[in-house]
């Protein structure tokens, strides 16, 4: 208890705090060497907690109407001119009860609120390991969300506590070990009181967790050597693309300690906003980083993190670098844009993977979200209905190959997402892929130009087929062009959106 806590206390005379309907409350056994004789008790007990209710409310309306009960019960002393005060363990306004009585009288009588220490604060401390450092994020959960809700937020978070377990323990315990965070969590119960218990969650029996606990992730960066930085190291191609790069300095990455793990993880067409709760989990988990120099600067900084970054037309000898550190037992996030199985890594690390001496290599692929929906969903709905993704690089296929494609897509009336459309060096395949299109679509066809999606430059316009200028188009742009179906809309606010409808006309 605070200091202030007490002096309020000692001049209170009215002591108010809430329970269960044994009677027992922990704020009052907190606070009871400071009770007096004289002073007046109002124990403001719960009607329901965990069990269900004949109420015509139901539970919310069983709940509802006890703190209104109660607030009336104090009232009755405020209006008398007695002093109130509500003990809550913990903070009054961090989970607790007592701010259903602060809504209900704070606005009607001269309040003040004691901050207190947190069953948060008290269980990092007795467990003496921090909380979080430096950039670090503390999520702090109720276990009564659902299991997914739980599994996606401590996958996306650095730190984490999960509080109100009890009955929620075996929920709580699935969406650890789901989230990939069970090895880091503790348990701890009763911080601080009597009956005060720490262990690793892992090992918790759900049939002893009483509702007083909390689970504990803790800081990630407490656990490095006082040494461990973060180093960046550039990839370099030595080869063609047939896995013979390699890393500056990765031959510190440690000895062989049995296999790690591969994970190719995406990041969305840009920034942090597109990033999956699991994506973002697997980053910040990874020993090493590897990727386009492009895609690891959207990773922030990690204190013990190693970077390996390179150009982005080494995919193979990405792919091999990853492998082996991944023999040498390091956890390794392949770093991708969009999503890494559409036209990126997650093909290159499995043609690699496939072969020895890395067929024993555990490799998962994370989805990201791709820039063909990224773009359509700016622009509206243009990929409503069946559509068709071709990449315009001839680079790893011939131009023949394309062209193929195009007038099978354009002819079965698909709508297009069109990737990597042009480049300083292929500047004629946006204007051949129009000629071709032409033959299958009226020219007034509507043709998105998103760029750089989700980026500081991000422009999304609507052309149509027959005005589509392949000098405005680069390799940050892509391209979705409509069926026959597809409509472009200016709405009454001055707003253009594309959507191509679900339902097809009838042959």
């Amino acid at each position: 208890m605070t200091v202030r806590a007490v002096q309020v206390i000692a001049r209170a005379d009215v002591i108010a705090y809430h329970s269960a309907r044994h009677g027992r409350s922990i704020a009052r056994s907190i606070a009871a060497e400071h009770l007096r004789a004289d002073h007046i008790e109002e124990a403001l007990i719960y009607p329901v907690t965990t069990e269900s209710t004949d109420h015509p409310g139901g539970y919310r309306g069983a709940l509802d109407e006890f703190y209104e009960s109660a607030a009336a019960r104090l009232a009755v002393h405020l209006d008398a001119g007695r002093t109130v005060a509500v003990i809550s363990e913990g903070d009054p306004l961090f989970y607790g009860s007592y701010q259903h009585m602060h809504k209900r009288l704070a606005h009607r009588y001269p309040t003040e609120v004691i901050p207190g220490v947190t069953s948060v604060s008290a269980a990092a401390a007795r467990l003496g390991k921090p909380l979080a450092e430096a950039d670090e994020v503390l999520t702090i959960l109720p276990g009564t969300l659902p299991e997914e809700e739980l599994t996606a937020r401590l996958a996306s978070t650095d730190t984490a506590v999960v509080m109100k377990l009890g009955r929620t323990f075996p929920t709580v315990r699935r969406a650890m070990d789901r989230s990939g965070r069970l090895s880091e969590a503790h348990y701890v119960e009763r911080a601080t009181m009597t009956g005060e218990r720490t262990e690793k969650l892992a090992d918790i029996d759900a049939e002893t967790v009483p509702y007083f606990s909390v689970s504990v992730v803790p800081s990630r960066i407490a656990d490095l050597p006082p040494s461990t930085g973060t180093a960046t190291e550039t990839a370099t191609a030595t080869g063609t693309g047939t896995g013979t790069g390699t890393s500056t300095g990765t031959a510190t990455a440690g000895e062989p300690s049995g296999p790690g793990e591969v994970v190719v993880v995406g990041t969305g067409p840009a920034g942090p906003l597109w990033l999956t709760p699991e994506s973002r989990g697997a980053l910040a988990a990874a020993e090493d980083l590897v990727g386009y120099t492009t895609y690891l600067d959207r990773v922030p900084l990690r204190p013990g993190q190693r970077r390996h970054a390179s150009d982005n037309k080494v995919e193979s000898e990405r792919a091999e670098l990853a492998l082996d550190l991944a023999r040498r037992g390091r956890k390794v996030a392949v770093v991708s844009g969009g999503d890494p199985g559409i036209f990126a890594m997650a093909t290159a690390v499995l043609e690699v993977a496939c072969q020895a001496p890395y067929r024993d290599i555990p490799v998962r692929v994370l989805p990201g979200v791709t820039a063909a929906n990224a773009a359509a969903a700016r622009a509206g709905a243009p990929l409503g209905h069946d559509y068709a993704v071709i990449s315009l690089s001839d680079r790893l296929k011939p131009w023949e190959v394309i062209a193929e494609r195009l007038h099978a897509a354009a002819g079965a009336d698909l709508a297009l997402a069109l990737y990597n459309p042009g480049s300083r060096s292929r500047t004629w395949q946006v204007g051949k892929a129009r000629e071709l299109l032409l033959e299958h679509r009226a020219p007034d066809t509507p043709v998105i130009l998103a760029r750089d999606i989700g980026g500081p430059e991000e422009s999304v316009r609507t052309v149509h087929l027959a005005d589509l200028d392949p000098h405005q188009v680069d390799m940050r742009t892509l391209l979705i062009v409509g069926s026959s179906q597809t409509q472009a809309v200016r709405r009454d606010d001055g707003t253009q959106v594309v959507w191509t409808p679900r339902r097809y006309p009838e042959g």
